[in-house]
């Protein structure tokens, strides 16, 4: 059986990890560079690392950033904002990025993804997508959360899927920093109808919403300010749930 994954999500702008709710009321959690390292001497599996501005403000993610993150750091790193072609792909893999998550441009370009697999292995595309509900259903939006699209989320999930990712990142935005716990019975309908590995992003608060969400079948789930304020530490967390029957790496 393979080990669940924890992931510390860095949202950066401007050089610096921000967290908010509900994707906005943006704070300052500290150097993306020192957080990325500090995760991944105190056990993280991966670290996302996002540059939540580089869509909407059309510029591209801060390569340099990404060299100085992968220098400190010995895990997977997977990268996002920003990223519209395959040279951008291409650049962020050769600064020190495993995969590239790919959100607001495979929205507009489906056939980004399979052409990304295609060239560099579908291990190195994540598709991140953004739901949230609107009326009784769950839209996908783009551009950091700030533009509604009419894409259902759970048939954008199955879309990707076929395309050729390699996992799919899923944010609920309504559960976004709220602490209230992962959006379970929408990520257990994504997990039964997917094939690739699913990160569960958007909730959580304790130990016990992390054993709640690996019970329902994802593969790694994601957390930032959890982490990032020092309410609850990576390693404690693997303990609890090694402890509660969940395969972890220690």
């Amino acid at each position: 059986m393979i080990s669940k994954r924890i992931i510390p999500c860095l949202d950066v702008q401007n050089g610096m990890v921000v967290k908010g709710i509900n994707f906005v009321e943006l704070r300052h959690a500290g150097s993306a560079v020192e957080l990325a390292e500090r995760y991944y001497n105190e056990g993280a599996d991966e670290l996302v690392f996002l540059d939540i501005t580089a869509s909407i403000e059309k510029r591209k993610t801060l390569v340099e950033l990404v060299k100085q993150v992968a220098k400190v750091i010995r895990i997977p790193f997977t990268v996002g904002g920003g990223i519209s072609e395959l040279k951008d792909i291409e650049a962020l893999l050769g600064a020190g990025a495993d995969k590239v998550s790919l959100n607001t441009s495979i929205v507009k370009n489906p056939s980004l993804i399979s052409e990304a697999a295609k060239r560099f292995g579908s291990q190195a595309v994540v598709a991140a997508i953004d739901v949230k509900n609107v009326g009784s259903q769950k839209k996908v939006f783009v551009k950091g959360g700030k533009e509604e699209t009419e894409l259902d989320g759970l048939a954008w999930c199955k879309k990707v899927n076929e395309l050729g990712a390699g996992e799919i990142l899923l944010t609920s935005m309504d559960h976004d920093g709220t602490k209230n716990g992962y959006d379970l019975p929408f990520l257990k309908q994504v997990v039964e109808n997917i094939t690739i590995p699913l990160i569960a992003s958007g909730g959580a608060g304790t130990k016990e919403h992390f054993l709640d969400v690996f019970n329902v079948g994802v593969d790694a789930a994601l957390a930032a300010s959890l982490f990032h304020y020092e309410e609850l530490t990576i390693k404690e967390l693997k303990q609890y749930l090694q402890s509660n029957g969940i395969r972890v790496r220690l």
